[in-house]
Protein backbone atom coordinates (compact mmCIF):
# COMPACT_ATOMS: atom_id res chain seq x y z
CA UNK A 1 0.00 0.00 0.00
CA UNK A 2 3.17 2.46 -0.01
CA UNK A 3 2.78 5.46 -2.02
CA UNK A 4 6.26 7.39 -3.91
CA UNK A 5 7.19 10.67 -3.06
CA UNK A 6 10.30 12.29 -5.48
CA UNK A 7 12.31 14.91 -5.40
CA UNK A 8 14.94 15.86 -7.36
CA UNK A 9 16.56 16.54 -3.62
CA UNK A 10 15.33 16.86 -0.05
CA UNK A 11 13.27 19.96 -0.48
CA UNK A 12 10.25 16.74 -1.00
CA UNK A 13 10.93 15.79 2.53
CA UNK A 14 8.72 18.51 3.64
CA UNK A 15 5.82 17.37 1.97
CA UNK A 16 6.61 13.98 3.05
CA UNK A 17 6.96 14.94 6.86
CA UNK A 18 2.98 16.47 6.48
CA UNK A 19 2.05 13.32 4.51
CA UNK A 20 3.30 11.11 7.45
CA UNK A 21 1.86 13.52 10.04
CA UNK A 22 -1.98 13.28 8.08
CA UNK A 23 -1.50 9.66 7.06
CA UNK A 24 0.91 8.16 9.83
CA UNK A 25 -0.16 4.52 8.75
CA UNK A 26 0.85 4.74 5.25
CA UNK A 27 4.39 3.44 3.87
CA UNK A 28 6.40 6.45 2.17
CA UNK A 29 8.85 5.40 -0.49
CA UNK A 30 11.15 9.16 -0.61
CA UNK A 31 13.45 9.15 -3.97
CA UNK A 32 16.18 12.24 -4.18
CA UNK A 33 17.37 12.48 -7.27
CA UNK A 34 20.37 14.19 -5.76
CA UNK A 35 23.26 13.08 -8.16
CA UNK A 36 21.14 15.76 -10.61
CA UNK A 37 20.21 18.10 -8.25
CA UNK A 38 18.94 21.22 -9.07
CA UNK A 39 16.60 20.67 -11.70
CA UNK A 40 15.54 24.44 -12.10
CA UNK A 41 18.11 25.21 -14.13
CA UNK A 42 17.95 21.89 -16.36
CA UNK A 43 16.04 22.23 -19.81
CA UNK A 44 12.47 20.59 -20.06
CA UNK A 45 13.73 17.45 -21.96
CA UNK A 46 16.20 16.74 -19.11
CA UNK A 47 13.70 17.31 -16.62
CA UNK A 48 11.09 15.36 -18.21
CA UNK A 49 13.75 12.12 -18.99
CA UNK A 50 15.17 12.82 -15.29
CA UNK A 51 11.52 12.34 -13.80
CA UNK A 52 10.17 9.11 -15.65
CA UNK A 53 13.56 7.55 -14.57
CA UNK A 54 12.98 8.39 -11.04
CA UNK A 55 9.24 7.33 -11.27
CA UNK A 56 9.93 4.34 -13.08
CA UNK A 57 12.32 3.44 -9.91
CA UNK A 58 9.28 3.79 -7.26
CA UNK A 59 7.31 1.81 -9.31
CA UNK A 60 9.93 -0.74 -8.58
CA UNK A 61 9.35 -0.40 -5.10
CA UNK A 62 5.40 -1.16 -5.50
CA UNK A 63 4.45 2.76 -5.76
CA UNK A 64 1.22 2.58 -8.34
CA UNK A 65 1.40 6.52 -7.33
CA UNK A 66 3.70 8.29 -6.84
CA UNK A 67 3.85 12.61 -6.06
CA UNK A 68 6.21 14.78 -7.53
CA UNK A 69 7.24 16.55 -4.27
CA UNK A 70 8.89 18.92 -7.00
CA UNK A 71 7.76 21.87 -8.73
CA UNK A 72 9.79 21.92 -11.24
CA UNK A 73 9.22 18.66 -12.37
CA UNK A 74 5.35 18.93 -11.83
CA UNK A 75 5.79 22.15 -13.79
CA UNK A 76 8.47 21.03 -16.68
CA UNK A 77 7.23 17.27 -16.47
CA UNK A 78 3.73 16.22 -15.51
CA UNK A 79 1.66 17.06 -18.25
CA UNK A 80 3.77 15.49 -20.80
CA UNK A 81 4.11 12.34 -18.78
CA UNK A 82 0.01 12.49 -18.43
CA UNK A 83 -0.20 12.77 -22.09
CA UNK A 84 2.41 10.12 -23.62
CA UNK A 85 3.77 7.86 -20.58
CA UNK A 86 1.94 6.51 -17.40
CA UNK A 87 0.33 3.79 -18.04
CA UNK A 88 -3.78 3.29 -17.04
CA UNK A 89 -2.66 1.43 -14.08
CA UNK A 90 -0.78 3.97 -12.68
CA UNK A 91 -1.03 7.92 -11.49
CA UNK A 92 1.57 10.85 -11.24
CA UNK A 93 -0.25 13.59 -9.24
CA UNK A 94 2.09 17.13 -8.83
CA UNK A 95 1.64 19.69 -6.25
CA UNK A 96 0.69 22.60 -7.88
CA UNK A 97 -3.06 21.69 -8.52
CA UNK A 98 -4.04 21.59 -4.61
CA UNK A 99 -2.07 24.70 -3.93
CA UNK A 100 -4.62 26.58 -7.00
CA UNK A 101 -7.63 24.91 -5.45
CA UNK A 102 -6.61 26.47 -1.80
CA UNK A 103 -6.21 30.30 -3.51
CA UNK A 104 -9.08 30.13 -5.65
CA UNK A 105 -10.93 28.29 -2.80
CA UNK A 106 -12.16 25.49 -5.19
CA UNK A 107 -12.97 22.04 -4.14
CA UNK A 108 -11.15 18.88 -5.59
CA UNK A 109 -12.79 18.06 -8.63
CA UNK A 110 -14.77 20.93 -9.50
CA UNK A 111 -14.59 20.68 -12.80
CA UNK A 112 -16.97 24.49 -13.30
CA UNK A 113 -16.08 26.87 -15.89
CA UNK A 114 -13.57 29.52 -14.64
CA UNK A 115 -14.79 32.49 -12.17
CA UNK A 116 -13.90 35.88 -10.13
CA UNK A 117 -12.21 34.72 -7.14
CA UNK A 118 -11.44 37.30 -4.24
CA UNK A 119 -7.63 36.99 -5.15
CA UNK A 120 -6.58 39.79 -7.78
CA UNK A 121 -2.88 39.70 -7.44
CA UNK A 122 -0.87 37.25 -6.30
CA UNK A 123 3.04 36.87 -6.32
CA UNK A 124 4.81 33.23 -7.40
CA UNK A 125 8.25 32.89 -5.81
CA UNK A 126 9.43 29.65 -7.87
CA UNK A 127 13.02 27.85 -9.28
CA UNK A 128 13.82 29.67 -12.94
CA UNK A 129 12.17 26.43 -14.73
CA UNK A 130 9.27 26.41 -13.16
CA UNK A 131 9.02 30.15 -13.73
CA UNK A 132 9.70 29.45 -17.26
CA UNK A 133 7.01 26.51 -17.66
CA UNK A 134 4.10 28.92 -16.93
CA UNK A 135 2.58 26.06 -15.50
CA UNK A 136 1.13 27.47 -12.39
CA UNK A 137 -0.37 30.49 -14.60
CA UNK A 138 -2.23 27.78 -16.92
CA UNK A 139 -3.49 25.63 -14.28
CA UNK A 140 -4.61 28.93 -12.34
CA UNK A 141 -6.23 30.07 -15.43
CA UNK A 142 -8.61 26.63 -15.82
CA UNK A 143 -10.16 28.05 -12.32
CA UNK A 144 -10.15 31.41 -12.37
CA UNK A 145 -10.18 34.50 -13.84
CA UNK A 146 -9.32 37.71 -13.77
CA UNK A 147 -6.06 37.15 -11.49
CA UNK A 148 -2.70 38.60 -12.20
CA UNK A 149 0.39 36.60 -11.94
CA UNK A 150 3.52 38.15 -11.19
CA UNK A 151 6.53 35.05 -11.06
CA UNK A 152 9.70 35.98 -9.72
CA UNK A 153 12.67 33.29 -10.35
CA UNK A 154 14.72 32.45 -7.23
CA UNK A 155 18.00 31.83 -8.43
CA UNK A 156 20.25 30.25 -5.83
CA UNK A 157 17.75 29.48 -2.57
CA UNK A 158 17.55 25.83 -2.97
CA UNK A 159 21.29 25.15 -3.54
CA UNK A 160 21.64 27.67 -0.71
CA UNK A 161 18.84 25.56 1.60
CA UNK A 162 20.46 22.50 0.28
CA UNK A 163 23.96 23.33 1.67
CA UNK A 164 22.73 24.35 5.06
CA UNK A 165 23.62 27.93 4.44
CA UNK A 166 20.70 29.98 6.02
CA UNK A 167 22.08 33.29 6.11
CA UNK A 168 22.95 33.23 2.59
CA UNK A 169 19.52 31.95 2.11
CA UNK A 170 17.79 34.68 4.12
CA UNK A 171 19.55 36.98 1.89
CA UNK A 172 18.53 35.73 -1.21
CA UNK A 173 14.78 35.61 -0.32
CA UNK A 174 14.85 39.06 0.96
CA UNK A 175 16.84 40.01 -2.47
CA UNK A 176 14.16 37.95 -4.78
CA UNK A 177 11.17 39.83 -2.87
CA UNK A 178 12.61 43.14 -3.16
CA UNK A 179 13.10 42.51 -6.67
CA UNK A 180 8.97 40.95 -7.06
CA UNK A 181 7.72 43.63 -5.27
CA UNK A 182 9.22 46.44 -7.52
CA UNK A 183 6.90 45.15 -10.22
CA UNK A 184 4.21 44.41 -7.65
CA UNK A 185 4.10 46.21 -5.14
CA UNK A 186 1.05 45.15 -3.43
CA UNK A 187 0.49 41.13 -3.29
CA UNK A 188 -2.34 40.07 -1.65
CA UNK A 189 -1.19 36.38 -2.08
CA UNK A 190 2.21 35.09 -2.32
CA UNK A 191 2.36 31.14 -3.68
CA UNK A 192 5.79 29.16 -2.77
CA UNK A 193 6.19 27.66 -5.53
CA UNK A 194 9.23 24.92 -4.31
CA UNK A 195 9.32 22.64 -2.06
CA UNK A 196 12.39 23.98 -0.04
CA UNK A 197 10.94 27.17 0.50
CA UNK A 198 8.71 26.10 3.49
CA UNK A 199 11.94 25.88 5.73
CA UNK A 200 12.01 29.57 4.50
CA UNK A 201 8.58 30.54 5.29
CA UNK A 202 8.67 32.97 7.92
CA UNK A 203 11.38 34.76 5.58
CA UNK A 204 9.12 35.17 3.26
CA UNK A 205 6.13 36.47 5.33
CA UNK A 206 8.55 38.78 6.92
CA UNK A 207 9.68 40.26 3.56
CA UNK A 208 6.44 40.63 2.01
CA UNK A 209 4.86 41.98 4.93
CA UNK A 210 1.99 40.88 7.40
CA UNK A 211 -0.64 41.54 4.86
CA UNK A 212 0.11 39.20 2.63
CA UNK A 213 -1.25 35.18 2.69
CA UNK A 214 1.27 33.04 1.87
CA UNK A 215 0.48 29.92 0.68
CA UNK A 216 2.62 26.92 1.40
CA UNK A 217 2.47 23.37 0.36
CA UNK A 218 3.01 20.37 2.18
CA UNK A 219 -0.29 20.34 4.34
CA UNK A 220 -2.41 21.07 1.07
CA UNK A 221 -0.93 18.19 -0.85
CA UNK A 222 -1.50 15.85 2.60
CA UNK A 223 -5.27 16.85 2.51
CA UNK A 224 -5.93 16.55 -0.90
CA UNK A 225 -3.73 13.14 -0.73
CA UNK A 226 -5.70 11.60 1.28
CA UNK A 227 -8.68 12.67 -0.04
CA UNK A 228 -7.66 10.77 -3.58
CA UNK A 229 -7.12 7.82 -1.26
CA UNK A 230 -10.19 8.13 -0.41
CA UNK A 231 -11.66 7.91 -3.52
CA UNK A 232 -9.31 5.84 -5.47
CA UNK A 233 -7.76 3.23 -3.34
CA UNK A 234 -7.01 1.19 -6.06
CA UNK A 235 -3.96 3.24 -6.33
CA UNK A 236 -2.74 2.08 -3.05
CA UNK A 237 0.44 0.45 -4.64
CA UNK A 238 1.89 -3.58 -2.88
CA UNK A 239 4.86 -1.94 -1.56
CA UNK A 240 4.62 -2.22 2.52
CA UNK A 241 7.89 -0.50 3.62
CA UNK A 242 8.69 3.01 3.99
CA UNK A 243 12.42 3.64 3.16
CA UNK A 244 14.42 6.85 1.88
CA UNK A 245 16.66 6.01 -1.25
CA UNK A 246 18.65 8.72 -3.34
CA UNK A 247 20.92 8.90 -6.64
CA UNK A 248 23.27 10.62 -4.43
CA UNK A 249 25.83 9.31 -1.94
CA UNK A 250 23.38 7.84 0.90
CA UNK A 251 25.76 9.29 3.99
CA UNK A 252 26.12 12.87 2.98
CA UNK A 253 22.35 12.84 1.74
CA UNK A 254 21.46 11.15 5.16
CA UNK A 255 23.42 13.85 7.18
CA UNK A 256 21.53 16.80 4.54
CA UNK A 257 18.14 15.50 5.39
CA UNK A 258 18.48 15.09 9.57
CA UNK A 259 19.49 18.92 9.53
CA UNK A 260 16.43 19.42 7.08
CA UNK A 261 13.97 17.69 9.04
CA UNK A 262 15.39 17.88 12.48
CA UNK A 263 14.91 13.80 12.75
CA UNK A 264 17.32 11.18 12.37
CA UNK A 265 16.96 10.40 8.18
CA UNK A 266 18.45 7.18 6.63
CA UNK A 267 18.98 7.24 2.90
CA UNK A 268 20.01 3.99 1.19
CA UNK A 269 21.67 4.25 -2.61
CA UNK A 270 18.39 3.80 -5.54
Amino acid sequence: MAVGVFDSGIGGLTVLDAITRRLPDLPLVYLGDNAHAPYGVRTHDDIFNLTCAAVERLWAEGCDLVILACNTASAAALKRMQETWIPADKRVLGVFVPMIEALTERQWGDNSPPREVAVKHVALFATPATVASRAFQRELAFRAIGVDVEAQPCGGVVDAIEQGDEILAEALVRSHVEALKRRMPHPQAAVLGCTHYPLMESTFQDALGAGVKVFSQANLVAESLADYLVRRPEFLGKGQESKFLTTGDPKAVSNKATQFLRRRIEFQAA
